[in-house]
């Protein structure tokens, strides 16, 4: 018994190290462009075209050139304001919205409720690309019946971006509050209840503090999607420059045969500063609310 048992502590402690082992294979393999990415935004444009980052250690000929022209003359600080103001209101105007939409599709009953809920979830099936065209063409020239105007147009890029960016994440926003909310103890709103709490007492006294996870989750999906989304916001801003977000800037900054590669390098360690930051500062959030969401029903 003795013997068994050490064969399968043995076992066990071996496999373990195994795991370990595989892991950080894995996380190097994950990171080594990252790092060929960092050490190339230092380098020369001719030594970045000649040779291979990993020969810096050779030559470590570095330069904050590269760095000095993306947030000068390329204009990527201004592009990174842009993305934020963008990416901001973007990520509270749905998370609100889905805030007040989930709890009632939890605790409030009203009719057709779960055949709203369903139609609100299957939108996030619609593909982002069949809808860019006829939104572009709303937002340029309005919506009309017949003489009746029922959509006014909107020039204005970044309202524009923050009205089809809260569309778009609603339907996800609103699932996850609804999966989340619908978990939490009926007990507890049954006895605010009957203390005479109102709906709206129930829902930011107790409904609110208690979605946190869920509500960080989402603020991160959102906020990074935004963020880094390069399709919408190109058919949206189009040529305006002054309203461009970073994603649109760093396409520019290439240059139409790759000639700027090494300027790209150190824009994007500009660009990844901020949604790495939000990220890491609500990582247990992000976490916590993925796993209650996902394991509760």
């Amino acid at each position: 018994m003795t013997a068994a048992l050490r064969i399968g502590v043995t076992s066990r402690s071996a496999s373990g190290r195994m795991l370990r082992v595989v892991t950080a294979l894995i996380v190097v393999a994950w990171l080594l462009p990252s790092l060929g990415l960092f050490v190339t935004s230092f380098r020369r444009a001719e030594d970045a075209q000649q040779t291979g980052w990993w020969t810096v250690w050779r030559d470590p000929s570095l330069t904050l050139g590269n760095y000095r022209e993306v947030l000068g003359a390329a204009g990527l600080g201004r592009a990174v304001v842009n993305s934020l103001l963008i990416a901001i209101p973007s990520t509270v105007f749905p998370l609100l919205i889905a805030l007040f939409a989930g709890y009632a599709f939890s605790w409030i009953r009203f009719p057709f409720r779960d055949a709203i809920f369903t139609a609100v979830v299957a939108l996030m099936i619609v593909p982002v690309q069949m809808s860019l065209v006829p939104l572009l063409a709303a937002f340029s020239r309005g919506a009309h019946l017949g003489d009746m105007t029922v959509f006014p147009g909107i020039g204005t890029p970044l309202v524009r971006l923050w009205l089809v960016n809260t569309g778009y994440g609603l339907p996800l926003a609103v699932y996850l509050m609804r999966t989340y909310m619908s978990t939490l103890p009926g007990e507890i709103i049954e006895a605010a209840r009957i203390d005479g709490a109102s709906a709206m007492t129930i829902f930011s006294r107790l409904v609110v503090p208690l979605s946190r996870p869920v509500i960080a989750s989402f603020a991160i999906f959102q906020f990074l999607f935004v963020y880094n989304d390069y399709l919408v916001a190109l058919t949206l801003v189009g040529l305006d420059k002054d309203a461009a977000p970073v994603t649109v800037v760093l396409a520019d900054l290439v240059g139409s045969r790759g000639e700027n590669s090494h300027l790209l390098t150190a824009g994007a360690w500009v660009a990844i500063i901020v949604p790495l930051t939000v990220f890491f500062a609500f990582q247990r959030h992000f976490v916590a609310g993925l796993t209650a969401g996902a394991t509760k029903s």
